[in-house]
């Protein structure tokens, strides 16, 4: 085969790329060494096999027999490139010789001097071991060097950091003092501050109660001066000078303030007037609203005549305890646009009076029919002419059966009914009325569990037991399947709950009014459980009066779990000691607590001086409590508005000078049972606290007429005075102040044994248990109330 040196480059190229060479080396390789009989044969088995494993794994020796393949180390790649020309620098037989020799001769030099190290001993032997002890004492030592290098490091690193704390340890020790030394002396000056502002307090209190004093003599100069004969008859003889002025003038609004006043009665008498008061009481927003129960003896034709006249005017009527003629009562049906109607106490009403109404009145949305004689006959009137009534109260109408409360779901109904009172009503039991959300059972001992069952169907919102010994645990075993939605429950001596109702309270989510009072047993562990469940989170107001196996672990858990808790009651939660009074302080959000007949002392009272937000506080017969805790309480206090300290009988003058002092804006005070009570204290008192609205001096026995003359002079607002057992206050005096105070009540008698002292203020020496017994025979009683927020069923609705 001629060389291709020659050949063009497309051939060579392709003589490159088709492995050409390769092939031709391998098949050679392998006819050469294998020998075969029939060389065609053994070059066509051999090109399939490199076709089989393709031209990229071709080797030269893969067409030789394993068995015949020679162990040879390969030189080159191919020596076919050569013959065919491919190569681009050929190697030629002198650079092979060369290269030959080159790599024989290193092969010689390194295994020579190998052996000759080996083999001829070195003449500076000792020069060698010298050269290596020395770096291997060098060697030694750098590690010597190192070890201690390193101890040297541990040790001012361990240095280093005993000194970094120590200075931060005379840094913190610094600061520390620095602040202690800044807050005394904050706390020195906060002192004076306040001691200032008290002695301020105090010389202003002392100024105003001069002032009052000097006022009060004079006012008294100017009773007790006596009037000459002549200077009687110069005044007889001057003209008297009318003023001239016409109520007339006044806005709308203004009269309608003013005439709002005065009841029915009075109403009428100013319109005989002249004409243009006649023209002002014949307005038609003083008629809106007209309330016969604060006038008696009103004829009953003066009655029908207001109504026939108001008819399209008036909204609301109540006609509570009057005892009108059934013919009277009829009237009402002339009133079409009548929304609100109180005929409770009515004794005259009857089932006939209730018809006329309904058929006449079918937009009320308010009736009250308690304690009258109605039957199942105006049961069965109530859903087929009041589509729209709302509140619906039947407490203690005990002529109507279950089969007459039955009728409220007849027909139309009584669908849209959300409240149903029925208190005192023993014979029936509420079922089908599913939009009842309000249910009072006061005075129903009789009702059970089964009540609950029977309310299922209902969306109650509000529930209110009262004074029941059937109620067991089982009745709130369902009742957030029940009602979900309730959120103000009202159980007062239902004294069969216990820690299992509170567990089954516990996951009612909205949930704002619990009282449990005179549940007693009622236990820690029961309300733990209470307060751990989402019912806790939303409670506004919270009343565990008489629970007395609670204790301050309960308190604790209060001030945890608790953060909207506005109203608190403790009374007589005997267990409870100042500890509880510190987690009391932290709950911020409380504005109302009663901690009456519980083991406070001044240093609890102290405590509590810390919650700024407290509205009304109530410490009756806590007998712990003295004048020293009520002054460190009320420094701080300054918007109290209702205090009881009734029945704290070491209490003097001196907490009334403190509450006149610092709690100016207190509406309500009650220091009934308070012996060492004078008429000193009540001159303050009515010299400062002119918001005062309520007053319990009850048991004061050292108080005298002059504190009425006071309070009438200071006291503008005042609406409630009780005084009973004062027996230094005359029957005179208690009748002039009848006719300032909307509310009062007055007895001269000798205070009773349970208040613990005699009738000198002296305590006896084996006190009754306090057992308060109202004698109504010995008061002075004066209620002027003309609505009905005030009266026993206001909350009756």
């Amino acid at each position: 085969m001629s060389s291709l040196r020659c050949a063009t480059p497309k051939l060579r190229n392709y003589f490159r790329d088709k492995y050409i060479p390769q092939i031709c080396e391998a098949l050679l390789c392998g006819l050469l060494v294998t020998c075969p009989d029939d060389p065609l044969r053994y070059l066509e088995q051999m090109i399939k096999i490199i076709i089989k494993n393709g031209l990229e794994n071709l080797l030269w020796d893969m067409c030789i027999d394993p068995a015949l393949k020679p162990r040879l180390r390969r030189l080159s790649e191919t020596y076919l490139e050569q013959l065919f020309g491919l190569d681009d620098q050929l190697v030629t037989p002198e650079l092979m010789v060369k290269a030959c020799t080159f790599y024989t001769g290193h092969l010689v030099k390194s295994h020579f001097g190998g052996w000759k190290e080996v083999a001829i001993p070195r003449a500076n032997q000792e020069a060698i071991m010298a050269e290596k002890m020395n770096r291997a004492i060098e060697h030694y030592n750098s590690r010597c060097l190192k070890s201690f290098f390193i101890h040297w490091f541990s040790y001012v690193k361990t240095t280093r950091e005993r000194l970094v704390v120590s200075l931060l340890r005379l840094r913190e020790m610094f600061y520390t003092q620095r602040q202690k030394l800044i807050l005394s002396r904050w706390k020195e000056k906060a002192r004076q501050r306040s001691k200032s502002r008290e002695d301020d307090l105090i010389l202003k209190h002392e100024l105003q109660l001069r002032k009052w004093k000097y006022k009060l003599s004079r006012s008294k100069a100017v009773e007790e001066k006596p009037v000459s004969p002549e200077q009687s008859a110069s005044d007889a003889a001057l003209p008297a000078v009318p003023v001239e002025f016409d109520i007339a003038a006044l806005p709308d609004q203004a009269i309608m303030q003013i005439f709002s006043y005065l009841s029915f009665r009075e109403t009428i008498t100013c319109g005989q007037v002249n004409r243009s008061w006649m023209a002002m009481t014949h307005r038609g927003f003083l008629w809106s609203a007209i309330d016969f129960s604060t006038s008696k003896n009103i004829a009953d034709k003066c009655v029908v005549t207001t109504l026939q006249k108001w008819r399209l005017t008036v909204l609301r009527l109540n006609f509570r305890g009057c005892l009108f003629r059934t013919k009277t009562l009829k009237a009402v049906s002339h009133c079409k646009n009548l929304q609100e109607l109180n005929l409770s106490d009515c004794q005259s009403l009857t089932d006939e009076s209730m018809r006329h109404i309904s058929e006449g009145c079918p937009g009320v949305l308010y009736l009250n029919l308690s304690n009258t004689a109605i039957t199942n006959r105006t049961m069965r009137l109530l859903p087929r002419y009041f589509h729209n009534l709302q509140n619906l109260s039947l407490a203690y109408c005990r002529k109507f059966t279950d089969k007459g409360l039955q009728y409220l779901n007849l027909g139309n109904g009584c669908h849209k009914l959300i409240y149903l009172d029925l208190s005192g009503c023993t014979q029936v039991l509420v079922e089908k009325c599913s939009r009842i959300s309000t249910v009072v059972f006061i005075g129903s001992p009789h009702i059970s569990d089964c009540a609950f069952k029977a309310l299922s169907s209902c969306n109650l919102k509000k529930i209110r037991f009262e004074g029941n010994k059937r109620i067991t645990d089982a009745c709130f075993k369902y009742i957030d399947k029940n009602y979900p939605g309730i959120n103000h429950i009202y159980m007062v001596d239902c004294r069969a709950l216990t820690d299992s109702s509170l567990k089954s309270l516990s996951v009612l989510k909205q949930l704002a009014v619990l009282n449990l009072t005179n549940c007693v047993r009622i236990s820690d562990a029961g309300l733990r459980q209470f307060l751990d469940g989402p019912a806790s989170v939303r409670l506004r107001e919270l009343n565990l009066t008489n629970c007395t196996l609670l204790g301050d672990n309960s308190i604790v858990r209060l001030s945890e779990r608790c953060p909207n808790l506005h109203y608190l009651s403790l009374r007589n939660c005997d267990h409870l000691t100042d500890m509880a009074i510190e987690f009391i302080t932290s709950m911020l959000s409380l504005i109302s607590i009663d901690l009456s007949g519980t083991l406070i002392t001044n240093e609890g009272l102290s405590t509590l001086s810390r919650h700024r937000r407290l509205r009304e506080l109530s410490l009756s017969e806590c007998i712990n409590i003295t004048d020293l805790g009520i002054r460190s309480y009320c420094r701080t206090s300054l918007h109290l508005e209702h205090l009881d300290v009734s029945f704290c009988t070491h209490l003097t003058d001196e907490i009334i000078k403190t509450v006149a002092i610092f709690c100016t804006r207190i509406t309500s005070l009650n220091i009934a049972g308070c012996p060492k009570i004078t008429d000193v204290g009540l001159e303050a008192l009515s010299a400062k606290c002119h918001y005062l609205h309520i007053l319990d001096i009850s048991g004061c026995v050292l108080l005298t007429d002059q504190i009425l003359q006071d309070l009438q002079i200071g006291c503008k607002q005042l609406r409630i005075l009780k005084m009973r057992y004062c027996r230094s206050i005359s029957v005179a005096a208690a009748h002039r102040m009848s006719a300032v105070v909307q509310h009062q009540e007055y007895s001269s008698g000798n205070p009773p044994r349970w208040f613990g002292y005699d009738s000198e203020g002296n305590p006896l020496a084996e006190p009754h248990s306090r057992m308060p017994v109202r004698n109504y025979s010995e008061l002075i009683v004066k209620e002027a109330f003309s609505s009905d927020e005030e009266s026993p069923d206001s909350n009756v609705k």
